[in-house]
């Protein structure tokens, strides 16, 4: 495993491919989150050993991209899915084979079974595309009861839930990115990650939570940094996935708003690793 940044999750944006190397580099992370898109164009004008040098010389391994298709939208998903065979080929040159996206936990138009076949056919092909490339791709629960209330018709919002979604589409390269703050506020646990393997696992998020919230109040984007409070079982799930033998990125999601007031982008990323520090110190991985 190893310790990812993804600009955005602490409230920097704006942030290029380049400047989000260096970011990764002068803070700590071995690794970044980033968009094949832009990674793409910077092929496109510079050429290829030029992007991956800028994660060579920096000493910053590509952690994993989001999933550069718009499954959702019906006027653009066609047309995303025509591009993904060479994005997909440009993430493996880059040596980075993970993806991944997030489904909602309900729908206002459609019922569980209408919907659950109908993700099945929209992954699927994108799912396909990625495997002849070499690629997986994580697809993110949604757990806030907070959030699951708010649509007509429920859905997956489980641990379990997504890996049936990932049998389904039945191309043996879909599998989870795993958030323990889904996972909790879903109503499981770590010991819920029993019933996987570390293939199973695409990519991890790791946050915490506010103190003196029951769980079923949690609001999605009112989190902590790891080991901030000590709600989630953080070290426990750490440890889990060391167990199950999990080599991928683990990157910060805190939707934190102290972070978010700092103004210098390298003071947030250096005081989100000092907190991810912790978290690997306390789990016995450092």
């Amino acid at each position: 495993m190893f310790k990812n940044l993804s600009p955005g999750a602490i409230g920097i944006r704006h942030c290029t491919l380049a400047d989000a190397i260096e970011l990764a580099r002068a803070s700590g992370f071995a690794g970044i989150d980033f968009s094949i898109r832009e990674a793409a164009d910077l092929v496109n004008l510079r050429g290829l050993e030029y992007v991956r040098d800028l994660f060579a010389q920096a000493g910053v391994r590509p952690g994993q991209w989001g999933l550069p298709v718009a499954w959702n939208r019906d006027d653009q998903w066609q047309d995303d899915l025509r591009e993904l065979p060479k994005l997909a080929a440009l993430g493996r040159a880059l040596g980075c084979t993970r993806t991944a996206t997030w489904a909602p936990p309900g729908s206002n138009e459609r019922p569980f079974g209408a919907n659950f076949e109908w993700h099945v056919q929209r992954f699927r092909p994108i799912a396909q595309i990625l495997a002849d490339e070499g690629c997986s791709l994580g697809i993110e629960f949604i757990g806030p009861k907070t959030l699951r209330d708010r649509y007509t018709f429920p859905f997956i919002y489980t641990l379990d839930g997504m890996m049936e979604l990932a049998a389904a589409i039945g191309t043996g390269n879909v599998g989870l990115l795993l958030d323990i703050w889904h996972l909790i506020t879903s109503g499981g646990s770590v010991a819920d990650m029993d019933r996987l393997t570390a293939r199973d696992i695409v990519t991890v998020h790791v946050n915490d939570a506010p103190e003196g919230i029951p769980m079923d109040e949690q609001i999605d984007n009112v989190r902590r940094l790891p080991m901030e409070t000590g709600v989630l079982p953080l070290v426990e799930f750490m440890q889990k996935l060391q167990a199950l033998g999990y080599d991928g990125p683990v990157t910060p999601e805190p939707f934190s708003a102290r972070v978010n007031a700092i103004a210098d982008p390298l003071e947030a990323a250096r005081l989100v690793a000092d907190y991810m520090d912790r978290l690997w110190r306390a789990s016995g991985l450092a």
